[in-house]
């Protein structure tokens, strides 16, 4: 069994010691190295060559922003985990370094500076599944269910048969998703005529964050999803981090509903919640993005926007950092066309054009 060798970045010496003990008994994660500052960090880099960093962002030397940007220089499909702590700038920093190419970030447990054995193994669980993640086969071919490659002529010609208005547009993302998302986001026009709603994975009082930052970069207006708003028209909503979120029609008029109904796939948000709600309240007239994640959430609600008649995008595997929720998507026969990320947002502006020109949706605010 071929090890992930991971280097960590880690100014406290006894928070290097708390993830060296927690990976010791994991048969594939061998700690290589270790580095107390950015410095340090990038010249481990070029010496051991790992398949994994694990970046505190609270260093000495360097910001943890330098730091990420060094190694993506030296080696820009490095995976990088960001071990964060959850308040104040250190959730700013750690929202700003997913945006620059961190594949994941994992908060720090309240008791981070112990070495008890129940504290190890809360980090054991917790790192475990990004780096396994992040550090998978990415060689493997695309294939469909039947274990044949989907052929790009297959996928535009599928994609063109469909003449119907989309009248909203659902996104799932989590592994990778914030710096996907800016992309797509990045890429439509402020004059978009279709709502948008976001389900991203991401620790609790960061999606505030994250839809701050995009509201400021990106051409369309971006927010965290609040319980009872009326959806409208060119706007982005980034579902919140600890609660689902659906669409409902309330007095002939859709809006957003939040709730803490138990997880679905081990999420909440979870994107099959969304995608469900959507297939109900748009049927055929809604678009899904199933984007780079880890796990299978979208998919049973990828079934359902297909049962409705919508219309599916999911993420290439190329340009995925974790080809793991569009994957299911794509080898459950549900996607309608497997795009590189640079042409999911035109992809979306030209399956909404229609709806532009049309004019007003039943239930959408302007």
């Amino acid at each position: 069994m071929r090890k992930i060798r991971l280097l960590v970045v880690e100014d406290s010496v006894v928070v290097r010691r708390l993830v060296a003990r927690a990976m010791e008994p994991v048969p594939d994660v061998q700690v290589c190295g270790v580095a107390r500052n950015g410095r340090l960090a990038v010249q481990r880099v070029a010496e051991l060559n790992p398949d994994a960093v694990l970046l505190d962002l609270g260093l000495p030397d360097m910001s943890g922003l330098e730091v990420l940007r060094s190694l993506k220089q030296l080696r820009p499909s490095l995976p990088v985990v960001v071990f964060s702590a959850s308040a104040g700038k250190g959730a700013v920093a750690t929202v700003e370094a997913l945006l620059a190419g961190a594949g994941a970030c994992v908060l720090k447990p309240r008791a981070a500076q112990s070495l008890d054995a129940g504290v190890v193994e809360v980090v054991r669980e917790l790192l475990l599944p990004p780096l396994r993640a992040l550090c998978g086969d990415r060689g493997v071919a695309r294939r469909t269910r039947r274990g044949e490659p989907l052929a790009t002529s297959d996928r535009r010609r599928r994609a063109t048969r469909k003449n119907r208005n989309i009248e909203a547009v659902v996104i799932a993302s989590s592994t990778g998703g914030p710096a996907a998302l800016h992309v797509v986001l990045g890429a439509l026009p402020a004059d978009l005529r279709v709502p948008i709603l976001v389900a991203q994975h991401m620790p609790e009082g960061f999606t505030e964050l994250l839809a701050e930052r995009l509201n400021r970069t990106c051409p369309v207006a971006v927010r965290e999803a609040s319980d009872h708003t009326a959806l409208s028209r060119a706007d982005v909503w980034i579902a919140r981090a600890g609660q689902h979120l659906e669409v409902h029609t309330v007095g002939g008029r859709h809006q957003l509903s939040l709730n803490n109904s138990p997880p679905e796939n081990a999420c909440r948000p979870s994107a099959d919640v969304l995608f469900r709600s959507a297939a109900r309240e748009f049927g055929d007239r809604v678009l899904a993005v199933v984007l780079t994640g880890m796990g299978a959430d979208g998919l049973r609600g990828c079934e359902a926007i297909k049962a409705a008649g919508g219309h599916v995008i999911a993420q290439d595997q190329a340009t995925s950092v974790v080809w793991g929720m569009p994957r299911c998507v794509v080898e459950s026969s549900l996607a309608d066309e497997v795009l590189p990320l640079s042409e999911v947002g035109d992809a979306i502006v030209r399956l909404t054009a229609a709806f532009g020109r049309s004019g007003r949706s039943v239930g959408v605010a302007s």
